[in-house]
Protein backbone atom coordinates (compact mmCIF):
# COMPACT_ATOMS: atom_id res chain seq x y z
CA UNK A 1 0.00 0.00 0.00
CA UNK A 2 2.53 2.64 0.68
CA UNK A 3 3.69 2.30 -3.36
CA UNK A 4 0.55 3.56 -3.75
CA UNK A 5 0.68 6.52 -1.28
CA UNK A 6 4.35 7.02 -2.77
CA UNK A 7 2.96 7.67 -5.59
CA UNK A 8 0.20 9.93 -4.79
CA UNK A 9 1.99 12.39 -2.67
CA UNK A 10 4.80 12.67 -5.28
CA UNK A 11 2.85 12.87 -8.09
CA UNK A 12 1.02 16.12 -6.23
CA UNK A 13 3.75 17.79 -4.90
CA UNK A 14 5.24 17.59 -9.32
CA UNK A 15 2.00 18.91 -10.30
CA UNK A 16 2.30 21.58 -7.60
CA UNK A 17 5.76 21.85 -6.95
CA UNK A 18 6.14 25.11 -8.81
CA UNK A 19 9.66 27.13 -8.51
CA UNK A 20 11.74 23.54 -9.33
CA UNK A 21 13.29 21.20 -6.97
CA UNK A 22 14.43 23.77 -4.43
CA UNK A 23 10.69 25.33 -4.08
CA UNK A 24 9.52 21.11 -3.90
CA UNK A 25 11.53 20.68 -1.06
CA UNK A 26 8.87 22.35 1.28
CA UNK A 27 6.64 20.37 0.15
CA UNK A 28 8.42 17.33 0.13
CA UNK A 29 9.39 18.13 3.35
CA UNK A 30 5.90 18.68 4.39
CA UNK A 31 4.34 15.45 2.98
CA UNK A 32 7.11 12.69 3.70
CA UNK A 33 8.38 14.14 7.71
CA UNK A 34 5.17 15.53 8.74
CA UNK A 35 2.11 14.13 7.18
CA UNK A 36 3.35 10.99 6.25
CA UNK A 37 6.34 10.14 8.69
CA UNK A 38 8.06 8.16 6.18
CA UNK A 39 11.27 9.61 7.83
CA UNK A 40 12.77 12.44 10.53
CA UNK A 41 13.61 15.51 9.91
CA UNK A 42 17.53 14.52 10.32
CA UNK A 43 17.19 11.72 7.69
CA UNK A 44 15.34 14.48 5.53
CA UNK A 45 18.38 17.19 5.90
CA UNK A 46 20.92 14.42 5.06
CA UNK A 47 19.03 13.04 2.28
CA UNK A 48 18.86 17.08 1.06
CA UNK A 49 22.38 16.99 1.61
CA UNK A 50 22.95 14.17 -0.57
CA UNK A 51 20.46 15.68 -3.12
CA UNK A 52 22.49 18.97 -3.62
CA UNK A 53 25.98 16.96 -3.70
CA UNK A 54 24.91 14.23 -6.79
CA UNK A 55 24.20 15.24 -10.20
CA UNK A 56 21.03 16.19 -11.27
CA UNK A 57 17.92 18.07 -10.27
CA UNK A 58 17.42 18.48 -6.78
CA UNK A 59 13.24 17.60 -6.59
CA UNK A 60 14.29 14.49 -8.64
CA UNK A 61 17.46 13.60 -6.49
CA UNK A 62 15.48 14.15 -3.61
CA UNK A 63 12.29 12.27 -4.44
CA UNK A 64 14.45 9.62 -5.46
CA UNK A 65 16.39 8.75 -1.99
CA UNK A 66 13.32 10.02 -0.26
CA UNK A 67 11.11 6.84 -1.68
CA UNK A 68 13.94 4.86 -1.21
CA UNK A 69 14.00 6.00 2.47
CA UNK A 70 9.95 5.67 2.84
CA UNK A 71 10.21 2.18 1.75
CA UNK A 72 13.22 1.13 3.78
CA UNK A 73 11.75 2.32 7.27
CA UNK A 74 8.78 0.81 6.30
CA UNK A 75 10.72 -2.62 6.77
CA UNK A 76 10.76 -3.77 3.01
CA UNK A 77 14.22 -5.50 1.50
CA UNK A 78 16.48 -3.36 -0.68
CA UNK A 79 14.61 -4.55 -3.48
CA UNK A 80 11.67 -3.03 -2.62
CA UNK A 81 13.00 0.20 -2.02
CA UNK A 82 14.74 0.39 -5.13
CA UNK A 83 11.32 0.06 -6.51
CA UNK A 84 10.35 2.91 -4.23
CA UNK A 85 13.04 5.15 -5.59
CA UNK A 86 11.61 4.39 -8.94
CA UNK A 87 8.25 5.32 -8.32
CA UNK A 88 8.35 8.36 -6.59
CA UNK A 89 10.62 9.83 -9.24
CA UNK A 90 8.18 8.92 -11.83
CA UNK A 91 5.51 10.27 -9.96
CA UNK A 92 7.23 13.45 -9.62
CA UNK A 93 8.43 14.25 -13.05
CA UNK A 94 5.06 12.59 -14.77
CA UNK A 95 2.61 15.79 -14.22
CA UNK A 96 5.54 17.83 -15.47
CA UNK A 97 5.52 15.28 -18.80
CA UNK A 98 2.23 15.61 -18.72
CA UNK A 99 1.94 19.62 -18.46
CA UNK A 100 5.05 19.97 -20.69
CA UNK A 101 3.22 18.58 -23.69
CA UNK A 102 0.19 19.71 -23.35
CA UNK A 103 1.23 23.59 -22.51
CA UNK A 104 4.03 23.22 -25.33
CA UNK A 105 1.10 23.11 -27.92
CA UNK A 106 -0.66 25.85 -26.63
CA UNK A 107 1.93 28.05 -25.17
CA UNK A 108 3.22 29.37 -28.40
CA UNK A 109 0.25 30.46 -29.65
CA UNK A 110 -1.02 32.07 -26.43
CA UNK A 111 2.12 33.24 -25.11
CA UNK A 112 1.43 37.22 -25.25
CA UNK A 113 -1.48 37.45 -24.14
CA UNK A 114 -2.27 39.77 -21.01
CA UNK A 115 -3.59 36.76 -19.11
CA UNK A 116 -0.62 34.58 -19.59
CA UNK A 117 1.63 37.25 -18.52
CA UNK A 118 -0.49 37.99 -15.26
CA UNK A 119 -0.19 34.42 -14.52
CA UNK A 120 3.56 34.52 -14.77
CA UNK A 121 3.43 37.69 -12.78
CA UNK A 122 1.35 36.09 -10.15
CA UNK A 123 3.84 32.59 -10.09
CA UNK A 124 6.99 34.75 -9.30
CA UNK A 125 6.17 35.85 -5.51
CA UNK A 126 5.09 32.45 -5.05
CA UNK A 127 7.65 30.62 -6.07
CA UNK A 128 10.00 33.10 -3.93
CA UNK A 129 7.60 31.75 -0.77
CA UNK A 130 8.10 28.46 -1.27
CA UNK A 131 12.35 28.45 -1.59
CA UNK A 132 11.66 30.54 1.49
CA UNK A 133 9.71 28.55 3.32
CA UNK A 134 12.03 25.48 2.28
CA UNK A 135 14.89 27.74 3.72
CA UNK A 136 12.85 27.82 7.64
CA UNK A 137 11.55 24.33 7.24
CA UNK A 138 15.32 22.95 7.31
CA UNK A 139 16.24 25.85 10.25
CA UNK A 140 15.56 23.12 13.15
CA UNK A 141 17.32 21.75 16.23
CA UNK A 142 17.90 18.91 14.42
CA UNK A 143 19.93 20.31 11.82
CA UNK A 144 21.58 23.20 14.23
CA UNK A 145 20.86 22.07 17.71
CA UNK A 146 19.87 24.48 20.46
CA UNK A 147 22.62 26.49 22.76
CA UNK A 148 21.39 25.08 25.67
CA UNK A 149 21.53 21.71 24.77
CA UNK A 150 24.81 22.01 22.28
CA UNK A 151 26.13 25.36 22.14
CA UNK A 152 29.21 24.52 20.23
CA UNK A 153 27.53 22.73 17.40
CA UNK A 154 24.87 25.06 17.56
CA UNK A 155 27.30 28.47 17.04
CA UNK A 156 29.33 26.36 14.36
CA UNK A 157 26.03 25.43 12.42
CA UNK A 158 24.88 29.13 12.50
CA UNK A 159 28.46 30.34 11.49
CA UNK A 160 28.75 27.83 8.68
CA UNK A 161 24.83 29.26 7.77
CA UNK A 162 26.07 32.81 7.97
CA UNK A 163 29.53 31.94 6.10
CA UNK A 164 27.90 30.46 3.05
CA UNK A 165 25.12 33.11 2.70
CA UNK A 166 27.90 35.49 2.79
CA UNK A 167 30.33 33.54 0.26
CA UNK A 168 27.85 32.82 -2.17
CA UNK A 169 25.68 36.00 -2.17
CA UNK A 170 28.69 38.50 -1.63
CA UNK A 171 31.95 36.99 -2.94
CA UNK A 172 29.33 35.25 -5.15
CA UNK A 173 31.90 31.90 -4.62
CA UNK A 174 29.98 28.53 -6.71
CA UNK A 175 27.97 27.02 -4.09
CA UNK A 176 29.17 23.69 -4.89
CA UNK A 177 33.00 24.55 -3.62
CA UNK A 178 30.63 26.33 -0.25
CA UNK A 179 29.08 22.98 0.10
CA UNK A 180 32.63 21.04 0.15
CA UNK A 181 34.29 23.78 2.31
CA UNK A 182 31.28 23.52 4.40
CA UNK A 183 31.25 19.72 5.06
CA UNK A 184 35.03 19.70 5.42
CA UNK A 185 33.81 23.01 8.36
CA UNK A 186 31.98 20.53 10.08
CA UNK A 187 34.51 17.15 10.13
CA UNK A 188 37.05 19.39 11.53
CA UNK A 189 35.15 21.27 13.71
CA UNK A 190 31.70 19.42 15.54
CA UNK A 191 34.27 15.79 15.41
Amino acid sequence: MIFFYLFITFFQIGLFGFGGGYGMLSLIQGEVVHHWHWMTTSEFTDIVAISQMTPGPIGINSATYCGYTAVANAGYGHGMAILGSAIATLALVLPSLILMIIISRMFLKYMKTPMVQSLFTGLRPAVVGLLGAATLLLMTPENFSTPSVNPWQFWISVGLFISTFVGTMIYKINPIRMIIYSGIAGLLLLY
